[in-house]
């Protein structure tokens, strides 16, 4: 197998927000050309928080896509912070409810040819309500939503961040098949 190789890198742009660097790359087969690579100075989290059948949702707009939608609590992790702490503070952060119980869910690179973005998503249950959400920019409203209402709010672009899409899916594909309802027969 052959992979890439950095001859050197060297940075195009930096803020607090996003860096973009330029790479001087080979590729095999001896192609060689420089190389925009996108770098998040801090680890990014979500969180699927879950209560019964129903998941906490945010409704925002994002100026950039000029577009609304359904989103998971989401943010960075502060320098230093454990990522399940930073996952569960931006639950509370966003959406006013406390988790007792967190846990991983799963880590992926949403972007992986052009970013070292590395997302951490995780789950959250036992969900207090501790009051509003600190930030009311964050979002218009903050909702439960039936989980089984998830792929028709995907399929009518309700749901269109990737993070999302991406968290919530991977919850529904790998959650365990509830259990039989007493009475259902089944």
């Amino acid at each position: 197998m052959s992979k890439w190789t950095v001859h050197g890198s060297r940075p195009a742009f930096r803020s607090p927000w996003v860096e973009v660097w330029l790479d001087d790359v080979e590729q095999p087969g001896g192609h060689r050309f420089e190389h925009h690579v996108v770098k998040f100075p801090h680890p990014s989290v979500g969180t699927v928080v879950v209560a019964e059948d129903r998941t906490l949702l945010l409704w925002r707009h994002r100026h950039i896509t000029d577009a609304w939608g359904w989103e998971i609590p989401a943010g960075w992790a502060e320098p230093g912070e454990d990522l399940a702490t930073a996952a569960a503070r931006e639950v509370e952060e966003e959406t006013g409810h406390r988790a007792a119980t967190i846990r991983p869910l799963v880590t992926y690179h949403p972007l992986s040819g052009i970013s070292t973005m590395r997302y951490s998503v995780f789950v959250a249950t036992d969900v207090t309500r501790t009051g509003a959400p600190v930030d009311a920019a964050e979002s218009s409203k903050v909702e439960w939503v039936p989980l089984a209402a998830v792929p028709e709010l995907a399929a009518a672009g309700q749901i269109v961040d990737g993070p999302t899409l991406i968290a919530l899916s991977y919850y529904l594909a790998m959650r365990p098949p509830a259990p039989p309802r007493p009475g259902s027969g089944q």
